[in-house]
């Protein structure tokens, strides 16, 4: 079913208010991933910020900002819009930990050379207050606290526009050489 179609099949809670609509534009994944893959992670975050590097297509999803970029440190921006609401009428946690988890798997990314990547192992998330569009704009500051060769822990945290603590998050990534780099590199 397309998706304008089943926009206009949900019903509204007051028939006489009409339903909103958000289009969602993103570019081609591979070539991002492309691009991702060619440079060092801090690199590809800069090149990310500065519009050189498309962003992902569930950042353009979320409508996250990459705001900032320093060796094993990443700040990033999302909205507390209304089509980010779960049936009771605040932002959805699902929304909150991708935030988070971006957040983190970039600060880990940013300390990354070229050739090498990661995956997230696991995620914690500890949500302290309700977030609502009332909340303005989020942002996630995500840290390395350790890393080795195999994996790396980040942490993050959440505030509201008023500078209140919204929620904290720590993780657990995979570091791995990429496949391309593998293939690529002198046998020993």
């Amino acid at each position: 079913m397309p998706i304008d179609a089943l926009a206009s099949s949900v019903p509204a809670a007051d028939p006489a208010a009409p339903l909103r609509r958000r289009v969602v534009e993103w570019a081609d994944p591979p070539a991002t991933a492309q691009a991702g893959q060619a440079r060092a992670g801090l690199d590809v975050l800069r090149a990310l910020i500065a519009g050189d590097v498309p962003p992902p297509p569930l950042i353009a999803l979320l409508g996250i900002d990459l705001v900032s970029a320093e060796v094993g440190w990443v700040t990033m921006r999302m909205g507390s819009d209304e089509h980010l609401y779960n049936p009771l009428g605040s932002v959805h946690g699902g929304a909150i930990a991708s935030l988070l988890d971006s957040a983190m798997g970039c600060a880990v990314h940013s300390t990354l050379p070229l050739g090498r990547g990661y995956t997230t192992l696991e995620i914690k998330v500890n949500y302290l207050r309700a977030v609502t569009a009332a909340s303005g704009v989020l942002t996630a500051v995500g840290h390395v606290i350790h890393a080795s060769r195999r994996q790396a822990v980040a942490e993050a945290r959440l505030s509201d526009a008023a500078g209140r603590l919204c929620a904290t998050a720590s993780t657990t990534c995979l570091l791995f050489d990429l496949p391309e780099a593998r293939a690529a590199a002198p046998a020993a």
